[in-house]
């Protein structure tokens, strides 16, 4: 398997995505921080995450609100050591309102292939139970299930 560190490929880039899909879908913050370096910079909405100890406390307080959180994230460019991808997730709050959130990233990493910048811009629509997409037990997309293009988002 080739090396998932600058310079990428379509091949590592593409593998990249997947891969951090594949954590964000794990809802384990921990685990997640760990593809970031250890001062990584982050603006997510309108909030500004520095380091690892942060990236923990973001994502811990966001997965105890969006429950039932289901990711997809699709690469949309790349360059040697950059990666933007457009996104969208589905979850529902404690009241049981479903949303799917839409959003684009752009990554950028050092040359241990370690994200060192995230800047994420994402927007919520509200939907009905009904309109969900994302229907795979929590964890990991299946393989066979389809992306963002083919589900037409």
């Amino acid at each position: 398997m080739p090396s998932l560190v600058p310079p990428f490929t379509l091949e590592t880039a593409t593998r990249k995505v997947r891969l951090a899909e594949d954590g964000w879908n794990s809802r384990d913050p921990e685990r997640v921080s760990l593809v970031y370096t250890p001062d990584s910079r982050w603006r997510n909405r309108a909030e500004f995450v520095n380091g690892r100890a942060e990236i923990v406390a973001f994502l811990t307080r966001k997965w105890a609100k969006e429950l039932d959180y289901r990711l997809i994230k699709e690469i949309w460019a790349y360059t040697d050591d950059r990666i933007a991808v457009r996104f969208a997730y589905e979850w529902h709050d404690d009241s049981g309102n479903w949303f799917r959130s839409y959003g684009n990233e752009n990554w950028e990493f050092d040359a241990a292939g370690l994200m060192q910048r995230r800047f994420a811009c994402i927007n919520d629509l509200p939907i009905r139970e009904s309109e969900r997409k994302y229907h795979w037990p929590l964890g990991r997309r299946p393989d066979d299930h389809p992306g963002l293009t083919e589900l037409g988002l």
